[in-house]
């Protein structure tokens, strides 16, 4: 079966080797991160995702902010495999950081009481589509990078260093660059075990 989406989402892949030789500049990537979000559904086309897009120095910056945060709590004999991933991170051109802007939420519960249980679930599953939109784009874009969760920990450090407005709640990291490195055969669970086909 040929289609040209499954070919896209089959490219994107998880990538921890991250370089600096991406040939776009930095407006063409921020454009595609833009344009992805953008496109990306909503509930009740809500809207709510929001992203802060970092590159070069502001990117490394970003990771530094999260090393300090990590140095915080993990034991000193551990720390240098944790500043090993952290700086592979920073080693890519830039980062994604991944928001929901909780005042779209709360104003979504107050109009529409009779979903308010559901709005932050739908939110959730906004920001990943959105997540998912960039990852595949930046891969498309032959650009490498991986999906990280460092929140809560550099959340206030981060909101204070790019003034990022306090009903934003920051759900992944993306960073990303240029592939330094091949991918892993990746596998998959029994089709059996994963779906119920009826009719």
């Amino acid at each position: 079966m040929s289609n040209a989406y499954l070919d896209a989402i089959t490219k994107r892949r998880t990538q921890y080797a991250l370089g600096r030789n991406v040939s776009q500049s930095k407006d063409e990537v921020t454009a595609l991160v833009q344009e992805a979000i953008r496109q990306a559904p909503s509930s009740f086309n809500s809207q709510s995702s929001r992203a802060v897009i970092l590159h070069g120095e502001q990117s490394i910056a970003f990771w530094d902010i999260v090393k300090e945060e990590l140095r915080k709590i993990v034991p000193a004999e551990a720390f240098a495999a944790t500043e090993g991933k952290i700086n592979s991170f920073a080693a890519g051109t830039g980062t994604v950081l991944f928001y929901e802007d909780q005042d779209v939420v709360s104003g979504l519960q107050q109009n529409f009481p009779l979903y308010a249980d559901n709005f932050p679930v739908w939110s959730e599953q906004a920001s990943g589509i959105a997540q998912y939109a960039v990852w595949v784009a930046l891969s498309q874009a032959n650009i490498g990078a991986s999906l990280q969760h460092y929140n809560p920990l550099p959340d206030a450090a981060v909101a204070a260093k790019w003034g990022v407005p306090a009903s934003w709640k920051l759900r992944a990291q993306m960073p990303f660059g240029s592939n330094e490195a091949g991918f892993g055969e990746k596998t998959f669970i029994d089709d059996a075990t994963r779906f119920i086909v009826a009719g």
